[in-house]
């Protein structure tokens, strides 16, 4: 007869609900979930729960969202738990007292091929980086961040047509089912880990935490480069530009979509409007075409609707390279 055990379930995003989920479904018992405090979101601060919390409460789960991990009252409560196994997917770094707690260990769900894509954005930099494959692991938890012995792995190729925002949501319902095959596997005895220094990657790549200055598009690159920066920052944290119209007025423009263009010729950041519905930018050494774009403060839309309620050629808008 399968085995059961009990699970404390550490995570925050919308990603995590599905192995969330998954495990909540599998056999086991989750009997706790560990998530962010209530911040507070939008004009009105009105207090916002995280999406694992907002799953946990509609079944039933108790919920605990310590501001401190170290904090020794939410230590004792994690002690009293007696879990068998943490499971985190999506949430902090973990201080030792607690990955050490569970007699079976603490495992990750992590959104690459480790020990390739270590970091807080694995799935942004791969399409960055034009990967033809990504994948996720599960891995137990150690000292290091990302870099605990590895339990099980599945991969998935990335296509031209995929962005961050495709790869995000495949590798969010295959991470699940790998998620319960791993804890299955502890379980019933029969994982084999690997320590991730066995693995022979050739040049490590990173995928550290994102910020605004990472999402500026540089015109003077390649477009091959400049295409993967927008659909590996699409559709967050959003790769942008700004503009300058003749009078002077500068905005910033976020761009979701583009292709590259063959048979347009336009120096580095040289704009182009034609027909009124298609949108050109010159790289170093082709165009893009422009096929989704998000004017500050508006919504994101198709070229041609944003051009029909922007005068981007007739009020003589460039780009500031």
């Amino acid at each position: 007869m399968s085995k059961s055990i009990s699970i404390v379930f550490m995570g925050t995003p919308e990603f995590a609900v599905a192995s969330f989920e998954a495990l909540v479904k599998s056999r086991h018992k989750v009997i706790a979930a560990i998530t962010a405090p209530d911040r507070p979101a939008s004009r009105g601060l009105k207090l916002k729960q995280s999406a694992v919390k907002e799953y946990a409460i509609r079944n039933n789960i108790p919920v605990l969202q310590p501001e401190k991990l170290r904090d020794e009252s939410f230590i004792t409560a994690l002690k009293e738990l007696n879990a068998d196994l943490f499971v985190v997917v999506a949430f902090r770094m973990l201080p030792e007292v607690i990955w050490k707690m569970p007699k079976l260990g603490t495992i990750n769900l992590h959104a690459s091929l480790l020990p390739q894509y270590r970091g807080a954005a694995p799935i942004n930099w791969a399409v960055i980086n034009g990967e033809k494959e990504t994948g996720a692991t599960t891995f137990f938890i150690n000292q290091v961040i990302d870099n605990g012995d590895i339990l099980l792995q599945e991969r998935v190729p990335i296509s031209e047509s995929d962005d961050a925002g495709s790869i995000h949501d495949k590798l969010m319902m295959i991470g699940a089912g790998l998620l319960v095959k791993t804890v299955n596997a502890i379980t019933d005895g029969t994982i084999r880990s690997k320590a991730q220094e066995s693995i022979s990657p050739g040049s490590l790549k990173l995928a550290p935490k994102i910020f605004r200055e990472d999402c500026r598009i540089n015109w003077n690159n390649k477009a091959l480069q400049v295409h993967n920066l927008i659909r590996g920052l699409s559709p967050y944290p959003t790769a942008w530009t700004e503009i300058r119209n003749k009078g002077g007025k500068q905005l910033t423009v976020k761009i979701l979509g583009s292709h590259i263009k063959s048979g347009i010729q336009l120096a580095s950041g040289e704009l182009r409007v034609e027909d009124n519905t298609h949108i050109y930018i010159g790289c170093i050494d082709a165009a893009l075409e422009i096929i989704e774009l998000q004017l500050e403060g508006k919504k994101a839309m198709p070229a041609a609707d944003f051009l029909r309620g922007f005068r981007l050629r007739e009020e003589g808008w460039n780009i500031i390279n």
